[in-house]
């Protein structure tokens, strides 16, 4: 895969930094500066500048979907009649508070929208459906619901 070229303003150890903390986002920065062979006190400063110019949007934990309770995970295209509406904008405003939805994207092609969804059963999802049917303007909604997942990676190649 071709990567890009990150932003000239990343030297090596910014791009090691990320790249290290995107492995273990609660590395501590000690452990981080030893990591990379540098002091604590620089490598705390690259961390903070890193942050601030918003290349860390934040931390979490990975956690287990189906060990949580989530058993479903559902690719979901749909469409609106008319996207040059004031509906599609309600839908995202909804859709952006909605837990169940772990990501939506205006894509283009034969959908609108598509969003990957968590659900516990089948019941849940649909349920999830029948909220999303009551939206107006949605014209058709279609949904592939994973059978296997081969490989899950948040990480950006770096």
């Amino acid at each position: 895969m071709k990567i890009n070229k990150p932003d000239p303003a990343l030297d090596a150890a910014d791009l090691a930094i990320l790249k290290l903390l995107q492995k273990d986002g609660a590395m501590s920065t000690p452990k981080l500066a030893e990591q990379l062979s540098l002091s604590v006190t620089p490598c705390w400063r690259r961390l903070k500048r890193l942050e601030e110019e918003g290349y860390i949007l934040g931390y979490q934990a990975n956690l287990d979907r189906r060990k949580m309770g989530l058993d479903v995970l559902a690719f979901v295209s749909l469409s609106f009649g008319n996207v040059g509406d004031k509906q599609p904008n309600h839908f995202e405003a909804l859709i952006r508070d909605h837990e169940q939805v772990l990501s939506c994207h205006k894509i283009t092609g034969e959908a609108d929208y598509l969003l990957v969804v968590l659900a516990s059963d089948l019941d849940d999802y649909s349920n999830f459906v029948e909220q999303l049917r009551a939206i107006p303007g949605i014209s058709s909604i279609h949904s592939n619901l994973a059978l296997k997942e081969i490989k899950f990676n948040s990480r950006i190649p770096l």
